[in-house]
């Protein structure tokens, strides 16, 4: 048996349906989906299972005791444990490998070809090779393969190697040194700012080693906007008429920064009433054809030219590679190999709408592409197969592009003609240029790139008179630069190697998450106040934690590691060592940045509105509704963390039995979540079990009204550890929420009142409710309006229930046999 294991579930799928020839068979779905089929591995027959984890299987993080943020001093984490656990532990995804694996003879690993697959790689090796036959390397196989397509996926089967063990040990260097060094700013500059002002508007006060850079590069070019000074300057606006066409001239002068001096040019040049030309020049140029394509580039294209961001056009990307249409997405190699079938691809265009000048390609000669970078990873990204009418909207769009760049990239250069007339007016000299496309080369497949021949000047010949229409002295200005597009921050994180092609979209959407910066026309990246004193305070206190060079620098180091040049645990030790001595530094000297903060946001006893009263003074607290939301007493001066993303109003002016706190409701909406919360208790659990961060619908409190215990009814239907808790502030329209997942279950309508009732639970383990419902519209036989029962088990509460799915589920549910209690009363 051949155990195999791709990056996905769709890739498996597929994979396995192009080494089978269509005639795997499949059982199971979703992740957890096996697909098997018979033939020849290594000469002997053999039975193939092919199954997917999802992405990473291991996610690296502190031990559970340094994950508190109260009892953990940040510079701790420079040496605090860490373990790697499951990143997705719902899914199973190492036991459904194990059992999966179990008796297999060998081991074949289909994850993607770069450094992360290869860490996945060795993620699978240690969850199956205990149950593996046969163990050791010579069981365990690594396919390479660039494209889905048969032809490529055979040849990886054909040709299989060995995981390298190197490339792996960079990736998890890197996981370490992000992390620590990460998390240690993180969070010593998220209490310390957060607890002071209230405007920050900001969930996290993160520090990255890449990410910063990259903020500091927008930073830069703001502060290069913020200095300029506009300066006057004047120049000679000539314009002539030639055959009833009009022609504007530019000065040969340029610009000049003296008015005077304009003016006597101007007066020189009004010596004539005539402009003569001097001479015509004709010049055959070229407009070289693109490279091939590789990440960086195909992430500047969509930003620039379809307005898709870095990290939705390599999702696009993503899916299209899994669909079959492109081959991997991510790749900094920009030359095609020797080995590539160039006509082959092409012959798959035909069809498409710019299927014409591939036809003519083909008739002709293809064209040997731009010499471009060969960084040894994957080929440049190419279409593998014709569009199709499932592509619609951006991943259209995005097809269109990819396939339209390869197009041109094996298409003849364009060339045009350029022609440049020089006048004289007086004794100044003018000119005008003009170009006309004479062969429109890769142009006729990416039409937007083509010379404008709007440009194109009119015939005249050495010795021709001109009219002149107007000739007068224009004022300007110098203007600032433009806010770096997205497409200029990434050729500058290319240049400054901040990140890879795979980091790059990730760190830029994660300062636009982090609310440093916000996109704004042509997708520039405009810094927020937040941004930009992050890393003013940087550059005040030590410059290089925003600089390039330190992350370009790890960067290097970590090559050495993948290339096996680089002891592993002598680059970890060296780069934390750097960034703890920088941290203590920072820590000693926050002052500094904290002055430019001063300046900038307002202290949090002068934010927000009162809401909810404290129970320790008893005065009212205020709401910090800029994020992360929060209750602050001015008088107590304490902060309470309040749940995210939602709406905070006042509960009914309860009182929470422990702690005299005022209680707050968090509601996502009339169709979400809503509980009541108090701050106290939500910042410092009172009960043993209980975690901070646990609302009412989580506390078990004896007898308070509000708790899990008195709103209970019954373990969640969907997730291992959540309890379905009655909701009653929506109310006439009540729900069960879940204390941990999403699910809602929405229950009767025309109800005035429902309660959990005091008394045994059902026979299947859930509470009872007492229902009450409107006189003129009870589904109650004899017109009773009440009535208690187990919505589950209940025949007539069980129908009136709207997650029917739910009900379906529920292990004690036997088609409304269940006992409720009474006929109604």
């Amino acid at each position: 048996t051949v155990f195999m294991v791709a990056e996905k579930p769709s890739l498996a799928k597929s994979l396995a349906e192009l080494l089978s020839d269509g005639s795997c068979h499949t059982h199971g779905g979703g992740v957890s989906a096996v697909h098997e089929y018979e033939g020849t591995f290594l000469g002997e027959r053999a039975l193939f299972r092919m199954t997917a984890v999802a992405g990473h299987m291991l996610s690296l993080d502190f031990q559970a005791r340094f994950n508190n943020w109260d009892s953990t001093k940040p510079e701790e984490l420079f040496d605090a444990g860490t373990e790697k656990n499951e990143a997705n532990p719902k899914m199973h995804l190492s036991s459904t490998l194990r059992q999966e694996a179990k008796g297999a003879d060998s081991l074949v690993l289909w994850l993607d070809n770069d450094r992360e697959g290869e860490n996945i790689c060795f993620e699978v090796i240690d969850c199956v090779l205990p149950v593996l036959r046969r163990s050791g390397q010579k069981a365990i196989y690594r396919a390479k393969f660039s494209a889905i397509t048969a032809q490529d996926v055979k040849r990886a089967m054909a040709n299989l190697v060995d995981p390298n063990k190197n490339e792996s040990l960079a990736v998890d260097a890197r996981q370490e040194l992000d992390l620590r060094i990460g998390c240690a700013f993180t969070r010593f500059q998220t209490r310390f700012f957060q607890g002071k002002y209230g405007d920050l508007d900001s969930t996290l006060i993160s520090y990255g080693p890449c990410q910063t850079p990259t903020l500091a590069l927008c930073v830069e070019r703001h502060d290069k906007i913020q200095t300029f000074k506009p300066e006057p300057y004047w120049v000679l606006d000539a314009r002539c008429t030639v055959d009833g066409r009009a022609l504007r001239l530019e000065w040969a002068r340029g610009h000049v920064f003296d008015r005077e001096a304009v003016n006597v040019f101007l007066a020189a040049a009004q010596t004539s009433s005539t402009a003569r030309v001097t001479a015509v020049t004709q010049k055959e140029k070229k407009k070289p054809k693109p490279s091939a394509l590789n990440t960086c580039e195909l992430m500047r294209l969509a930003s620039a030219g379809l307005g898709i961001g870095p990290h939705h056009v390599m999702s696009i990307a993503e899916r299209l590679y899994m669909q079959g249409y492109i081959s991997y997405p991510r790749t900094e190699t920009s030359q095609y190999p020797a080995s590539f079938d160039l006509r082959g691809a092409l012959q798959e265009q035909t069809r498409a709408p710019w299927g014409e000048a591939v036809r003519k390609l083909l008739a002709g000669s293809v064209q040997a592409p731009r010499t471009g970078k060969d960084a040894g990873d994957h080929p440049p990204i190419t279409p593998t197969r014709g569009p199709s009418d499932e592509l619609t909207g951006d991943a259209w769009r995005v097809y269109d592009l990819i396939a339209r760049h390869f197009v041109a990239s094996l298409s003849p250069d364009c060339i045009y003609m350029q022609t440049t007339i020089s006048v004289d007016i007086g004794t100044e000299q003018f000119s005008c240029t003009g170009q006309r496309v004479i062969d429109p080369g890769f142009t006729a497949v990416m039409t937007w790139l083509s010379p404008n021949e709007e440009e194109s000047v009119p015939h005249c010949q050495a010795g021709d008179v001109l009219a002149i229409e107007s000739l007068a002295v224009a004022e300007r200005k110098t203007s600032p630069p433009s806010y770096l597009s997205e497409s200029e921050l990434i050729t500058l994180m290319e240049k400054h190697s901040i990140g890879t092609d795979a980091s790059i979209p990730v760190h830029i959407n994660n300062i636009c998450e982090r609310n440093y910066v916000t996109i704004g026309n042509g997708r520039q990246l405009v810094p927020t106040p937040l941004g930009v004193v992050l890393i003013h305070g940087y550059q005040k206190i030590d410059p290089e934690l925003a600089l390039p060079t330190m992350r370009g620098a790890i960067e290097r180091q970590l090559d050495l590691i993948a290339q096996g040049k680089a002891d592993y645990e002598a680059v970890l030790t060296f780069a934390l060592d750097i960034f703890r001595r920088k941290f203590l530094y920072f820590a000693e000297h926050i002052g500094a940045m904290d002055e430019l903060f001063e300046v900038s946001f307002t202290p949090l006893a002068s934010t927000g509105k009162p809401l909810s009263r404290c129970g320790h003074c008893h005065r009212f607290m205020k709401y910090v509704s800029a994020k992360p939301s929060r209750l602050h007493c001015a008088h107590c001066d304490q902060t309470y963390s309040l749940p995210q993303n939602g709406k905070i109003m006042l509960y009914k002016e309860i009182k929470c039995p422990l702690d005299g706190f005022e209680l707050v409701l968090y509601s996502t909406g009339s169709r979400g979540h809503a509980y009541p919360v108090c701050p106290y208790c939500f910042n410092n659990p009172p009960f043993e079990g209980m975690k901070k961060g646990f609302a009412c619908n989580q506390c078990t409190h004896p007898v308070c009204p509000n708790s899990l215990t008195a709103q209970g009814v019954c373990a969640c239907l969907e997730c291992d550890t959540g309890v379905l808790v009655l909701d009653c502030s929506t109310a006439p329209k009540f729900k069960l929420c879940c204390n941990t997942c999403s699910v809602v279950i929405t229950l009767f309508e025309n109800v005035h009142a429902i309660s959990v009732a005091d008394s045994d639970p059902c026979d299947c383990g859930c509470a009872l409710l007492n229902v009450e419902f409107n006189k003129l519209k009870t589904p109650l036989s004899d017109g009773a309006t009440r009535r208690t029962g187990c919505i589950f088990c209940d025949a007539v509460l069980a129908d009136l229930v709207q997650l029917k799915h739910a009900q379906q589920r529920h292990p004690m549910c036997k088609g409304g046999r269940g006992r409720g209690r009474g006929r109604g009363r």
